[in-house]
């Protein structure tokens, strides 16, 4: 390939018009636009780790300049922990899609989300406030202080009381794993004032909402997740902007939490198809969503008003006999991926999470989460009605009619049905 346009900065001004383009079309081209000039289609990988310098005294300015400011070297690339063109083109392309300045990816999404604390505390600020719940690792890293941060848990109306001269971070997920809660982000950001909002997307993607364009500085994503779509990569990635893109670049390069090209390469490949994966698979959900809320066996059912293809239950019997019960869906942590996955969340994603805090965040012992793939509807339905064949319990009766997630069709139920409760309300912040 040319590596002489290879950094992130030959990937963001070569467009065929100055019109803009709809985030299917995006998905599509973000990333790419320089290929044609270059005499490629599909991208190439680069899996070089370091690269030829004939002008030692150019190379030592260039560096200078990355350890001053954190951008992109200007030229061809230096070392593979600086910076690599084919993680260049997925950052580029997540940035567009998120309507971000710029992305940084890492090796995970833990590993982004360790960069951003980082950075923060680098800054002298090392209290966080957050919203529960969260990922449970994301819970874990948090209250355990293990990058000397000070976390203060609060709800979104709490938001603005709980800030301090030293906090440097406001953290929320919506919606939030594994509840599917969600917060009303234009208001937290607004709470929130001169303080850097996080916002973790994994679950909605930019498919569904962009929270750069709700107030939130920092837009986090777990890229194993949806980005990548087929459960084969592992990957993170920050969209903000150029300021803090950075300093997050800094952090990386001292760190060492790389984003591996090959995934780069899928990750990318992953953003192309996301409109179409998300879309597809929200529809399914939204349709077992309203199956869910018929059968007798399901004490409650939540999903999200803005859509999106994560399901969470609650069974009136054991929710472990649905986890043995299953053939079609896979038992197994993780989400995102074109096949369905189910997983029970309090003895795994957040087992790490304190009992009391867990419950209190809304994560009861019989909730089940469902990460809804491309499969047919029927073909999962029939796996699902089989599995909690192996429950027990009865269902309760006068509960509530059927909520409904934004334009998922769920429709209304009859009286007696059970419950799509959609969103479970965390408060709004005061403003």
């Amino acid at each position: 390939m040319d590596t002489s346009a290879a950094s992130t900065h030959a990937y963001d001004g070569v467009r065929t018009s100055g019109a803009p383009r709809a985030l299917a079309t995006e998905a599509v081209h973000a990333g790419r636009d320089d290929l044609a000039r270059q005499g490629l289609h599909a991208p190439p990988i680069d899996l070089s780790t370091t690269y030829p310098s004939y002008d030692s005294r150019a190379e030592a300015a260039r560096i200078d300049a990355f350890a001053e400011t954190g951008a992109e070297p200007d030229g061809p690339p230096v070392y593979g922990r600086l910076g690599n063109p084919t993680v260049a083109r997925f950052e580029t392309a997540l940035a567009r899609l998120e309507g971000a300045e710029s992305a940084v990816a890492f090796a995970s999404g833990m590993a982004a989300l360790t960069a951003v604390l980082l950075a923060r505390a680098s800054a002298g600020l090392r209290h966080v406030v957050a919203v529960r719940p969260l990922y449970g690792c994301s819970d874990h890293l948090l209250t355990a202080g293990l990058l000397g941060s000070e976390v203060t848990w609060t709800d979104p109306a709490g938001i603005a009381d709980a800030l301090r001269p030293d906090t440097g971070l406001v953290m929320v997920e919506t919606p939030a794993n594994p509840t599917l809660a969600e917060v009303d982000l234009r208001a937290v950001a607004h709470a929130c004032g001169s303080v850097p909002l996080l916002a973790d997307n994994t679950f909605a993607t930019p498919v569904l909402q962009r929270p750069v364009e709700q107030g939130a500085r920092l837009v986090l994503h777990s890229a194993t997740k949806y980005l990548g779509g087929h459960g084969d990569v592992l990957g993170g990635v920050v969209a903000c902007d150029e300021e803090f893109a950075g300093v997050l670049r800094r952090i990386r390069f001292a760190t060492g939490g790389v984003l591996h090209p090959l995934a780069g390469y899928l990750l990318l490949r992953g953003l192309s198809t996301l409109p179409v994966r998300v879309r597809a698979a929200s529809a399914t959900a939204a349709e077992l969503a309203r199956r869910l809320t018929e059968d007798p066996r399901v004490a409650r059912v939540h999903y999200p008003r803005i859509g999106g293809a994560m399901i969470a239950f609650e069974v009136h019997g054991d929710p472990h006999d649905v986890i043995a019960g299953v053939r079609l869906i896979t038992p197994a942590v993780s989400l995102g991926s074109v096949d369905t996955l189910i997983q029970h969340p309090a003895s795994i994603s957040h087992r790490i999470v304190d009992a009391h805090e867990r419950r209190g965040a809304g994560v009861s012992d019989r909730l089940l989460r469902l990460s809804v793939g491309l499969e047919d509807v029927d073909d999962l339905w029939a796996d699902l009605r089989e599995a909690l064949g192996a429950t027990t319990g009865t269902n309760v009766n006068a509960r509530a009619g059927v909520g409904t997630g934004a334009g998922t069709g769920t429709g209304a139920a009859a009286a007696g049905s059970g419950e799509v409760i959609p969103s479970p309300a965390r408060g709004t912040a005061s403003v």
